[in-house]
């Protein structure tokens, strides 16, 4: 999937009082007796009408998007606001599933390899059509070497996709074709079964290529921003607040109740809990935020604490290019020596599971993992070992990274203690405000690099191809191992499910012995909301949905 930034979590500049939502019109009372002549006794006409209570969500997104352009965005942060903003020819229902958004019809040949979308009448923000052609351009768009977009390999799914953004072919050689206004032809590499949960992902969604080539920072401003979704952005105060609005000009607007969702963007999350109880939002907590870790007891123990799993792993990135996690058995010994049990039970306390592999537990393909947790003899007889290869008779300076946020504090703070007592190993902790942070990963400038990873679809692919190249969009660790790619490659070509599945468990296991990430935990999202926010769509992956959230007084 997605960064997350709690699977990431985010920066934010503290806002006062969220806005006040639109009302509607009054309409006035007759002032003239029904039979035109005047009126002999005071007036009895009925009396006017209550105004409509607005619908109005007040959250906050603990952090300023890095994008809010679908071509561009990597993290769930961005995420949130594309899908509120924007809509895919499918969308996610409430159990994960793709159902037909944008397309109106999808047909799929008998080999499995070619999609024709029917799409609908839709029509962008700014009113013009969305058409087949708005699709092409923008799938193209993401894969063209230029735009340099981290998630591109998302579309080598399709025909020649990889081989476009690697310069190897013409983007016109790319499966993808606009048969004319209404009608989407895909071609694919491989029969792909999850290709529909694909087109819900924002990578795939639209946009408008005249607005587009029209102003390269269209997507950096409320008044140039133009989507097809659900919702549109008014205003953009950039980390201080945002304002989405209801777009009537969404082709399924009758299925949109909410008025306004009024966005804060507040870092701490102490304050945002504060803000919940003090009614200036109606919702606290993940997806697009945290609890604050030590509030969470006391929430637990008055019920007020909604839990659920999600397909997700936090884990530790290791910069393998850098010393001294160039060596394979450094880094098991830091990973090894991490007591991920007492993290949970101390620290996060929301019924997170130990990870001892990467890919979690809704998809998982060794139950029991790969090592044991807290195996700190273990782990000293690595480090010592490692530590002779490289010649090093002492550790260089080490420093873990993470991005701001309570819980990641504690969770560092919780491993440095661990490294210190059971390696005798003293480390910096450092963090960054969320899209800063991002960046330095991506460029490299890092040691050991906290991050989370929810799934874009529920197969585990989706967290091991993260790795396959090493100069992979996402692939900050600059790990890369030939089997372990070739596996990945077998995968794409086997149709049978238990086969496929043995082939990427050997994947895995090359991955784990290599040790480029510590996985810490396994994901589940928990947060508090006022009980008369229904209907926000939050998924087994961690998505966040607001198209049929309503508020009941």
């Amino acid at each position: 999937m997605k960064k997350s930034v709690f699977a990431l979590v985010s920066s934010v500049v503290v806002l006062g009082t969220a806005l006040a939502g639109c009302g509607g019109q009054q309409a006035a009372p007759s002032e003239q007796p029904s039979n035109g002549t005047p009126a002999q006794t005071p007036s009895t006409s009925a009396p006017a009408e209550k105004p409509a209570e607005s619908q109005v969500l007040k959250m906050n997104l603990h952090s300023e998007p890095p994008t809010a352009d679908p071509g561009l965005a990597e993290d769930s942060t961005s995420g949130a606001v594309i899908r509120a903003t924007f809509d895919g020819l499918t969308r996610l229902d409430k159990d994960g599933n793709p159902q037909p958004s944008v397309a109106e019809k999808i047909d799929v040949s008998e080999d499995l390899l070619t999609y024709t979308f029917k799409l609908r009448d839709a029509k962008w923000s700014n009113g013009d059509p969305v058409t087949a052609h708005d699709f092409e351009y923008a799938w193209k768009r993401v894969l063209d070497p230029k735009t340099a977009a981290n998630y591109a390999y998302q579309l080598y799914y399709v025909k020649n996709g990889e081989k476009a953004n690697k310069g190897q072919a013409k983007l016109d050689d790319v499966g993808i074709k606009a048969v004319d206004d209404k009608t989407l032809q895909v071609t694919l590499e491989n029969p792909t079964p999850y290709f529909l949960e694909l087109t819900a992902f924002y990578t795939y969604m639209p946009v408008n290529k005249k607005v587009v080539e029209g102003n390269p920072q269209w997507a950096a401003e409320a008044k140039t921003h133009i989507g097809n979704g659900p919702f549109k952005i008014e205003n953009w105060e950039h980390k201080s607040k945002m304002t989405l609005v209801k777009n009537d000009s969404y082709w399924d607007k009758d299925a949109v109740k909410l008025d306004k969702i009024d966005f804060s963007m507040v870092e701490d999350e102490n304050t945002e809990l504060s803000m919940y109880e003090n009614g200036e939002i109606d919702w606290a907590g993940a997806p697009l935020s945290a609890l604050p870790v030590d509030a969470v007891a006391d929430l637990k123990s008055k019920n007020l604490v909604t839990t659920q799993p999600i397909a997700g792993t936090y884990w530790y990135k290791f910069n393998t290019e850098k010393k001294p996690f160039n060596n394979v058995k450094i880094r098991k010994a830091f990973a090894y020596a991490i007591n991920r049990q007492a993290i949970i039970d101390n620290i996060l306390m929301l019924n997170q599971k130990p990870a001892m592999g990467a890919v979690p537990a809704s998809m998982i393909l060794k139950p029991d993992g790969y090592f044991k947790d807290n195996d700190v003899e273990g782990a000293k007889k690595l480090l010592e070992e490692g530590m002779k290869e490289e010649g090093l008779t002492k550790l260089p300076p080490i420093t873990l990274s993470y991005n701001t946020s309570d819980a990641h504090k504690k969770i560092a703070e919780a491993i440095q203690d661990q490294w210190k007592k059971g390696l005798n190993v003293d480390v910096k902790l450092e963090n960054q405000e969320w899209k800063v942070y991002i960046e330095t990963l991506h460029q490299g400038n890092y040691q050991i690099g906290r991050m989370g990873w929810l799934g874009d679809f529920n197969d585990p692919i989706n967290f091991l191809e993260l790795f396959k190249d090493k100069n992979g969009g996402n692939n900050d660790t600059r790990w890369e191992n030939p089997k372990f790619k070739d596996l990945l490659n077998k995968s794409a070509l086997e149709t049978d499910k238990a086969k496929r599945k043995q082939i990427l468990a050997e994947a895995e296991a090359i991955f784990m012995e290599d040790m480029p990430v510590a996985p810490i935990y396994f994901y589940t999202d928990s947060w508090v909301k006022k009980d008369q926010v229904k209907d926000v769509l939050v998924d087994g992956l961690g998505n966040i949905d607001f198209k049929w959230a309503k508020i009941e007084k």
